[in-house]
């Protein structure tokens, strides 16, 4: 279990957790959809929250009901900073949902390619496949997102030979 740490939290971060029926004696409590108050904060975009409860030591790689983390919710928000932030702190970029979609996969089936692009520097895996058998590449909802992807593998490729 984490250690938490819950003098590195503050006033505003305290009255949050309050506000959303969030227990201050266990910040991987889940709520009725699995969501622990690390995914509301990240669904919300409050990223002073975000960062008190990483800091404090909120299981970054927490999974909800639907088996999706904090990441799904930073990406469907198109919070740029918040995914930013998840990544440097190590959260499962690859994690795969009860369907079996990454992250990558839905902000390519959302036609996201900020996102894309965002997700594609800390190198998620191309290859992994949903419960369908379809990779992210297969999901790209627009012209852009299919050559970002493309590109990728292609990149990806090189690398493997040399």
């Amino acid at each position: 279990m984490n250690r938490i740490n819950y003098q590195k939290l503050s006033e505003l971060t305290t009255q949050w957790l309050i506000a959303k029926g969030y227990n201050l004696n266990d910040l991987n409590q889940p709520s009725e959809n699995g969501d622990t108050a690390l995914m509301k904060a990240t669904r919300e975009g409050v990223y002073t929250v975000v960062k008190e409860l990483i800091d404090a030591g909120a299981d970054i790689n927490a999974r909800n009901s639907d088996c999706n983390n904090a990441l799904w919710f930073a990406c469907f928000g198109n919070h740029y900073d918040l995914i930013n932030l998840l990544l440097a702190h190590s959260i499962n970029i690859d994690n795969q949902n009860d369907n079996g979609a990454t992250v990558l996969m839905y902000a390519a089936s959302a036609g996201k390619t900020e996102v894309v692009k965002l997700l594609l520097q800390h190198h998620p895996n191309l290859y992994l496949k949903n419960l369908d058998d379809y990779k992210a590449i297969d999901f790209a909802s627009n012209i852009e997102v299919l050559r970002i992807i493309k590109n990728a593998i292609k990149s990806d490729f090189g690398q493997s030979l040399s």
